[in-house]
């Protein structure tokens, strides 16, 4: 792993861009995209930047389960509002939230990531130390499948929505096998509730209690850190 240690969000946004500067430079073609508050700094940064991305292809980690693409809460619309409406690529796969069949939904994912290795995935990281929405105890071998969303995350998404009911209760998510098919992995962490989960999946045990420690067998990790989400690093 290259870790990077930055002071702010505002720096590391501008860090990662320049992880998608090289990445075009050296010819990739597909990038794989996450959502949350995470990736944005460095999607506004990219946004103000010159980089084409016309001819390219993008693929995002997750989608929820009973939301359509313009639901406002949906991935897809978040993906429109900081990045596509700004820098649209030649194609942008999202799972489809509206497929009622988990099963089919997955194998339509999985069969385009197969289509379109990515050259790039970027990912977030969950303070239990998930990825995606691959909560611990998901196998190292799992490939795109049907989320049922844990009880601290529906609370936690509720207030984004006028009525609790309409959280949803499900999502579609590349597995942890599909997330470590990428040829550079981009992972990025900020703030001191993260420290805990940076920790375990740079110096702990690869276990898939923490499905981020699986990073430590990728060839190609870059992790861009704040201070306090790097204060428990011993190394």
């Amino acid at each position: 792993m290259k870790i990077i240690k930055v002071q702010d969000q505002v720096e590391g946004g501008q860090v990662g861009a320049r992880v998608f500067q090289d990445a075009l430079q050296t010819n990739a073609k597909v990038f794989g995209l996450a959502t949350g508050s995470t990736p944005i700094s460095i999607y506004d940064a990219i946004t103000k930047s010159d980089m084409d991305f016309s001819d390219k292809i993008s693929i995002n980690l997750d989608e929820y389960k009973g939301l359509s693409g313009d639901h406002e809460q949906s991935y897809r619309y978040f993906m429109q509002q900081h990045l596509f409406n700004e820098k649209p690529f030649k194609e942008s796969y999202v799972p489809d939230g509206l497929n009622p069949d988990g099963i089919a939904e997955s194998e339509r994912y999985d069969a385009i990531l197969d289509q379109f290795p990515r050259d790039l995935q970027i990912l977030g990281l969950g303070q239990n130390g998930h990825i995606g929405f691959n909560e611990p105890g998901t196998s190292f071998e799992s490939t795109t499948h049907e989320v049922d969303l844990t009880a601290s995350t529906i609370e936690a998404n509720a207030r984004f929505f006028d009525d609790q009911n309409d959280v949803p209760r499900q999502a579609y998510s590349m597995g942890i096998k599909s997330i470590m098919s990428a040829k550079q992995i981009l992972m990025v962490a900020y703030g001191a509730n993260k420290a805990q989960a940076v920790q375990a999946m740079i110096e702990g045990p690869v276990t898939e209690n923490v499905p981020a420690s699986i990073l430590q067998k990728h060839d190609n990790v870059v992790v861009i850190l704040d201070e306090a989400a790097a204060s428990n690093l011993n190394k």
